[in-house]
């Protein structure tokens, strides 16, 4: 396509019987060629969206007839990617420059200052099995691992990633489809492998603010000998996820030889899974399924396995809260989603064990990268103020861990969950893998700090989780790592008039009052039963 406009430009020349003076070449411009353009750096953040930018009036985007949001190749040094042009009105590109995503400039790995061509992108076919999928035809092993290919490649725009999550969303994947789609995302990424030892993992499906019990599950669990090579994801849309977390005290952005040499020396890590391309489809689909505000059963089934396949896993424990304002709201959905799991895990292999858990209040008292930190911290040291839902928690999941890969009875399994805790053991693998991961350290603290007052006397009868969560995040968590709130009061508490029901954590005064302004319109976030 790059030379479609210097062959019409010809056919005017030969019609029009105007000869092209070639005396006149060397006024032409030379940096960059004609058909390209010079990378320039401006450092755009658009999450994982590929976009490249250039001046609506660029020869190129005339000559070619690229109009914004048109999807375009581009290429430098033999490598191409498929891109969303966005066109600049303004001189903040000059004449002969173009612009990348951040993201593009990672995926197209090039330097400012390098030139890149463009051309139409070919036909995507798999868009053709994700429009039989929006009319009701059924995904198979091959039409499955074209279209997540296609994805990884970056050939999906937002738009047509949408629509395949849309035509897959509430229970439009039957089992087979499920398994069809878990296999394609685990091999379209990275797959560990470990030996034939068995590798153990626990999950849990999120929803639930300040659920942070991986940690402490991993410290226990290696501790007594099990190997658990932990990958986790960073929040997307709630105030922390366990990479979030673990990088206020340590590092996780380790590759795949790190990650080794960690579990290798102490049998277990906890590291962000972005960083060594395991089921690299699940971060992308994962990215618009929040936007769209659409859970799928059957894309959580593939996204959720996908990453333990990928990650070497062979026995997986899956915390699955259920309450009414988690992720699962009702006993039949948690029913659902525990059958789908379990059928596709079989299909791959996999051994599972799924754990229903209360997901009617936050877990622990940080809602926050620093602040769970603070409350992972406790429990491990074994602090008398640690929050005891937190730690009994991580004891059940380690415990369910004990009886799925060493066969071992619930009661001697938390026997040895509680003694590998109580007696140190735990911290002190927990300190080895951080130490081995880059160091550890305290996690920082707020600078600015509320506390939300009781209106009246009463009980606690009901807490939105998803309100508690968003008010974390208008505090600037994840990215202000000490931002969040501490919360005071779980279910069942007497509280008067006045009492902290919770307290608002931020780093500047603007994000504190910018989180407190819809404190003031949303004040049934916890409910108090008035006292006769």
């Amino acid at each position: 396509m790059d030379g479609a406009p210097a062959r019409a430009s010809g056919a005017r020349h030969a019609r029009g019987g105007v000869r092209t003076n070639m005396s006149n070449s060397h006024n032409l411009p030379k940096d960059p060629r004609p058909h390209t353009l010079r990378l320039r750096r401006l450092g755009i953040d658009t999450h994982q969206e590929l976009v490249v930018y250039m001046r609506q009036d660029c020869h190129i985007c005339r000559s070619e007839g690229f109009a914004a949001q048109a999807r375009i190749q581009v290429t430098a040094n033999g490598h191409s990617i498929i891109a969303t042009l966005g066109k600049i009105t303004s001189d903040l590109l000059g004449h002969g420059e173009a612009s990348l995503s951040e993201s593009a400039w990672r995926l197209l790995g090039v330097a400012e200052g390098s030139e890149i061509s463009f051309a139409h992108p070919p036909l995507v076919e798999s868009l053709g099995l994700m429009r039989g999928k929006i009319y009701g035809q059924r995904l198979g092993t091959q039409s499955a691992h074209q279209i997540i290919h296609d994805i990884v490649a970056g050939r999906y725009a937002d738009v047509h990633l949408s629509a395949f999550i849309t035509a897959c969303s509430g229970r439009a994947l039957n089992r087979n489809e499920m398994v069809a789609l878990t296999k394609a995302m685990v091999t379209t990424g990275s797959k560990l492998d470990w030996g034939d030892q068995p590798i153990a993992d626990k999950h849990c499906i999120g929803g639930l603010p300040g659920n942070r019990t991986t940690p402490i599950v991993v410290a226990i669990a290696a501790a007594c000998g099990l190997t658990i090579p932990k990958t986790s994801s960073r929040a997307i849309t709630s105030p922390a996820g366990t990479a979030d977390m673990m990088e206020t005290l340590t590092r996780v952005d380790l590759d795949v030889p790190a990650m080794r040499r960690v579990v290798e020396q102490e049998g277990g890590c906890i590291v962000w899974g972005g960083a060594v391309d395991l089921s690299p489809a699940d971060d992308i689909l994962i990215r618009v399924e929040r936007l769209l505000d659409l859970d799928s059963e059957g894309q959580m089934v593939a996204s959720v396995l996908s990453k333990k396949i990928a990650a070497g896993a062979t026995h997986v424990v899956l915390d699955l809260p259920v309450g009414p304002t988690a992720k699962l709201r009702t006993p039949s959905d948690a029913h659902h989603l525990t059958s789908a799991l379990r059928g596709v895990a079989e299909a791959m292999g996999l051994h599972v064990r799924v754990m229903l858990t209360d997901g009617a209040q936050p877990v622990g008292r940080g809602i926050g990268p620093a602040l769970e930190a603070h409350d992972v911290l406790a429990v491990l040291r074994n602090d008398p103020a640690a929050p005891q839902d937190l730690r009994k928690r991580a004891i059940e999941l380690t415990a369910a861990l004990f009886e799925l890969v060493l066969q071992l009875s619930a009661r001697d399994a938390m026997a040895k969950a509680t003694e590998a805790l109580l007696d140190g053991r735990a911290w002190r693998k927990f300190e080895a893998i951080c130490m081995a991961q880059g160091g550890l350290r305290e996690p920082p603290s707020a600078a600015h700090t509320h506390p939300v007052l009781a209106a009246h006397s009463g009980l606690v009868v009901n807490i939105d989780n998803r309100v508690l969560a968003k008010i974390a995040k208008l505090a600037g968590a994840p990215s202000a790592k000490a931002a969040g709130l501490e919360f005071h009061t779980p279910l069942g508490t007497q509280v008067e008039k006045g009492t902290p029901l919770y307290t608002v954590h931020a780093e500047s005064r603007g994000e504190l009052a910018y989180a407190l302004d819809y404190v003031r319109t949303h004040p049934g976030v916890i409910r108090l039963e008035a006292d006769a």
